[in-house]
């Protein structure tokens, strides 16, 4: 089941345009972390950042409505096609487009002379009168570093996220689309529109996990910020049959007692699809490693050439023996 991002949003399906502005007002104001310091509101805060993204957003809602999460974010299976929907925006930027602010609480409680003196805590704005998009007067966003302030823009922390590839993308090099969804300011400097865009990036042959790809400042843009550096850290898939140690690659390579006793062959799968033949003839012990040089995945620093791959040898002894067996084994094996 993916996320309802109507249930996150307190409102039922179907809902209007200006419901899901109410409900994210609320939701929002109930859990900024400049106000709620319980455990998981900052997460909250997030996702409810994201399903407002979502939800507003009426190309985006269509595809929701229809397919669910699993078809908005282009998983195998869901019937969508194209890039996939990842919210990569700040969610403390959205507050602040929403409400002309990035930390009003201060401002606000300062002049009702503390956050308890009766003020509800869904609804800390509604003593003012001031709901809905821009809802704040001028003077209240000229204070808070609104187009008319002076403060000075401060530049958003950036917003990572895991791209995930599998060893054969690494092995071979590939290209990912990547599409996010942004504010951008239009050229008043005051409004903004939602803009969505293709990032394009070109794994190389042997990138390493824990690689990062930055692209600077194309995160949400408002009047009170510098947009964030959106940056994607490389994350290995789980493969069906190796493991990955830097740029060698492990097999698992499950033999019987008598082929680590009396001598194996192994047909090893490579990552571009041949097929090594490893024989010996010594007595393997649980635990032995065969090295294959030059079939791992390629050096990052230098692609031309490969790490290894390792034959991890595991032994499957019997569950038990006959008294035959028992009987000849004794007189053959050493004691």
């Amino acid at each position: 089941m993916g996320k309802d991002y109507y249930r996150i949003l307190g409102i039922e399906k179907g809902a209007s345009d200006e419901e899901i502005k109410k409900a994210y007002r609320k939701q929002a104001l109930r859990f900024h972390p400049d106000k709620n310091k319980s455990a998981g509101a900052e997460d909250k805060f997030k996702e409810i950042a994201e399903a407002y993204d979502v939800l507003s957003d009426a190309k985006k809602k269509d595809i929701y409505d229809r397919y669910g999460e699993d078809g908005l974010k282009g998983h195998a299976g869901s019937g969508t096609n194209g890039p996939s929907y990842t919210f990569h925006g700040d969610p403390h930027a959205m507050f602040a487009e929403f409400f002309g602010g990035r930390s009003p609480f201060d401002h606000f409680f300062a002049s009702a002379g503390g956050p308890n003196d009766g003020m509800d805590i869904d609804d800390p704005f509604g003593a003012f009168g001031m709901g809905g998009m821009g809802g704040f007067p001028r003077s209240f966003k000229s204070r808070v570093g609104g187009p008319h302030g002076s403060r000075e823009k401060k530049k958003d922390p950036p917003v990572v996220h895991e791209l995930k590839v599998s060893l054969e993308e690494v092995f071979a090099g590939c290209t990912k689309k990547m599409k996010i969804s942004r504010k951008r300011l239009n050229p008043d400097g005051c409004s903004m529109r939602n803009e969505d865009k293709i990032l394009t990036v070109d794994i190389k042959r042997g990138w390493k996990e824990g690689t990062k790809i930055t692209f600077p400042k194309e995160g949400d843009e408002t009047p009170t910020n510098i947009p964030a550096d959106i940056v994607f850290v490389v994350k290995d898939k789980i493969h069906s049959v190796f493991r990955r140690d830097g740029s060698d690659i492990i097999y698992p390579a499950r033999i019987s007692l008598r082929e680590a006793l009396c001598g194996c062959t192994i047909n090893a799968p490579t990552l571009d699809g041949r097929t090594v033949t490893v024989s010996s003839r010594d007595v393997i012990k649980p635990g032995m490693k065969k090295r294959i040089v030059g079939e791992g995945l390629p050096l990052s620093k230098c692609p031309e050439k490969r790490g290894d791959m390792v034959l991890e040898f595991s032994v499957k002894f019997p569950d038990k023996l006959g008294p035959g067996a028992r009987e000849a084994l004794v007189q053959i094996l050493p004691p």
